[in-house]
């Protein structure tokens, strides 16, 4: 197997946490370099990836093939198009970029430089989200009719000294909004319109920190929400169909397991425990079936299983940069009608 070598941009959470752990461990890759800027934390947890200080030196590495953009969202659309330039490919970290135009823009480049460019969209990968994906493929609802998906967090007092809440980005849509939309289009494809309801609640807020898009399909609705307002959490998914509904609370464990340091290998990894099994109450051959049903094992590490594929080994692509243009497309529509109280036909 010939090594991809790679280069993180950052080390804050998202390189710590849900990205260097899958490259170090993935027999595949081999991570190189590491940007921090005045830091050497990576050092001590991987003394032999090489420390460096700017992007500009990342991307002008000869030996890095590939470079992980996770840093700030506003820098997203710059790094990436420095990255592409440099002939490198590239995986960003969600959400994609800011604008459907910086979004073409730099499909149009990876296409130019025949380079891999993707969007770090782990939660496809949640085991919760994998469960739902094999109920909807098995047609255990039947023909679905609604769709509800919530990702809420209790954060009733704004942080201060971080980006992703000083107003200079646009808040959760671009953050949580960014898993829920893709996983809806990535089961049902693109909406005809949909509609934005988003908000601030909490006092001092600089950010959006509330938000539900309505999705509408011919003769179904998909709902995503989210909000940092919910100390009693709503269910993760509810669905229902002409069969049967789906209800299950719980989020996915991997992030948890990663932020106590884990491995993420083994048997356990990302199995949930049973207490937050959704409930299946559905018509099967006749009989009707009310049982909780295992939640199946979440695994990050296929996201890049899949970039390894594309890159070595010409596979397609599962998160195809088009797809994210589509979420950030419908995260500005979103915007748009919850200013003008309007339905954005898609």
């Amino acid at each position: 197997m010939e090594k991809i070598k790679v280069g993180l941009a950052a080390f804050g959470m998202s390189g710590s946490v849900f990205h260097a752990p899958f490259l170090n461990i993935h027999p595949g890759f081999e991570l190189s370099a590491i940007v921090e800027r005045s830091r050497d934390d990576a050092k001590a947890i991987y003394p032999e990836v090489r420390i460096l200080r700017s992007f500009d030196e990342l991307a002008e590495d000869e030996s890095i093939e590939l470079i992980v953009v996770n840093t700030p969202d506003p820098t997203h659309f710059s790094m990436a198009h420095k990255a592409l330039k440099a002939g490198k490919h590239v995986v960003v970290e969600k959400p994609f970029v800011l604008s459907v135009g910086q979004a073409e823009e730099l499909i149009s480049l990876a296409n130019h430089k025949e380079k891999i460019l993707s969007v770090y969209q782990n939660r496809r990968w949640d085991g919760d989200s994998l469960t739902v994906r094999n109920i909807l493929q098995q047609g255990l609802l039947g023909r679905v009719v609604e769709f509800q998906s919530n990702f809420c967090r209790f954060r009733p007092v704004p942080v201060e000294g971080t980006w992703k809440e000083d107003g200079k980005v646009t808040g959760l849509t671009y953050n949580l909004g960014s898993h829920l939309i893709y996983e809806a289009i990535s089961f049902f494809g693109i909406p005809d319109s949909i509609s934005g309801d988003l908000d601030t609640f909490r006092d001092g807020g600089n950010i959006e920190d509330y938000f539900v898009i309505r999705m509408n399909y011919p003769r179904m609705r998909a709902v995503l929400r989210a909000s940092y307002m919910e100390r009693e959490p709503s269910p993760r998914y509810v669905i229902h169909g002409d069969k049967g509904s789906f209800v299950k609370y719980g989020t996915d464990p991997q992030e948890a397991q990663l932020k106590m340091k884990q491995i993420p290998q083994g048997i356990d990894w990302g199995k949930e425990d049973s207490q937050f099994w959704g409930l299946l109450h559905t018509e099967i051959d006749g009989k009707v079936f009310r049982e909780k049903i295992q939640t199946l094992p979440g695994s990050y590490q296929n996201y890049y299983d899949n970039i390894y594929e594309a890159i070595r080994e010409g596979k397609p692509l599962i998160v195809t940069p088009s797809d994210a243009a589509n979420v950030i497309k419908i995260i500005e529509a979103a915007h748009k009608s919850s200013q003008n109280g309007s339905v954005i036909e898609m």
